[in-house]
């Protein structure tokens, strides 16, 4: 593994309260695989174009990307030797010369429901105010319950916690994962399953990127890399990736592993949540990345794009 001139493995990440927990827990598992101590390592902070942009969605501005852009360039330009990466913010596409080294295993896939005053989604009343920036969640909520009212919630989760607690909306939704992560599950309100509101597509998983071409550090991450978890993500990844799915399409997938069986559940969306497309896939592990290009495949037969595009 390559290190800077102190001696020291370079962690890049963004700067946010639950980026950096995740280069920290990153290093706490390299340090126990490989009997390093933490002096060896330097986590680095890097300010993204999404982490900088906050006066409009991220989908207006360019969606994933954003957020591993600046690590990205880091990364190729050797002055980080690997990113820990939320991978639901990771595009399908990675950059040229970057590859997914290790994937942690997963937390809670499911969405969490926040409110100071109520006790689920179902008890919020006709007409209340729900923050979420998320164009995933703001369709799904439209889909089932059109009487809210849904705003934009920019920021860190302590800052969407803070609007919460100001009074700017009556309730918000958060992933499970991020609370418990940053020890805020106790703000937990309710947990939505998958069956009432399909996560994110790699909701709760984090990935480790490097260069395909540095072989050290691809063997360093290696004993890190939980497979039930990889072979889920890239399921849905692909659904994602066939769907051309980005920050800004509501796209909402997730694979489970039961024996050797990977089943995959994928919906897509229209905006305003009028229209929904719903499918079910499954086959074995080894076919991961065919089982979610199926999907997607069917989703585009039966008119996903026309979703996408307001033609619907």
């Amino acid at each position: 593994m390559q290190a800077n001139q102190a001696g020291s493995i370079r962690i890049g990440t963004r700067g946010s309260p639950l980026a950096l927990w995740q280069a920290h827990e990153t290093r706490r598992r390299l340090m126990a695989a490989h009997r390093l101590a933490e002096p060896a390592f330097d986590i680095v902070a890097i300010r993204t174009s999404g982490d900088l942009i906050q006066d409009r969605p991220l989908s207006e501005a360019g969606g994933k990307g954003l957020f591993t852009k600046e690590l990205d360039e880091a990364l190729l330009a050797q002055t980080i030797d690997l990113a820990v990466h939320s991978m639901k913010d990771l595009p399908t596409q990675l950059a040229d010369g970057l590859a997914i080294a290790a994937v942690l295993p997963r937390g809670d896939v499911r969405d969490a429901f926040v409110s100071p005053r109520f006790a689920s989604l179902e008890a919020l009343p006709e007409g209340a105010t729900l923050g979420t920036s998320s164009l995933r969640r703001q369709a799904q909520l439209k889909s089932l319950r059109p009487d809210l009212h849904v705003i934009g919630f920019r920021g860190n989760v302590d800052t969407r916690l803070k609007k919460l607690e100001a009074g700017v909306a009556d309730a918000t939704l958060l992933a499970c994962a991020g609370l418990e992560r940053l020890g805020l599950g106790h703000r937990i309100t309710a947990r939505l399953e998958p069956s009432t509101l399909l996560p994110a597509v790699a909701q709760g998983a984090i990935a480790i990127l490097a260069r395909d071409d540095d072989d050290e550090t691809l063997g360093r991450l290696a004993p890190l890399d939980d497979q039930a978890t990889r072979l889920c993500v890239t399921a849905e990844r692909a659904f994602l990736a066939k769907l051309d799915g980005s920050c800004r399409t509501p796209i909402a997938g997730l694979a489970a592993l039961a024996g050797g069986t990977l089943k995959l559940r994928g919906q897509v969306l229209s905006p305003d949540g009028r229209h929904v497309l719903d499918t079910e896939h499954s086959g074995p592990a080894s076919s991961a990345l065919i089982i979610g290009e199926t999907a997607g495949d069917e989703l585009i037969g039966r008119g996903a794009a026309h979703l996408f595009d307001g033609t619907a």
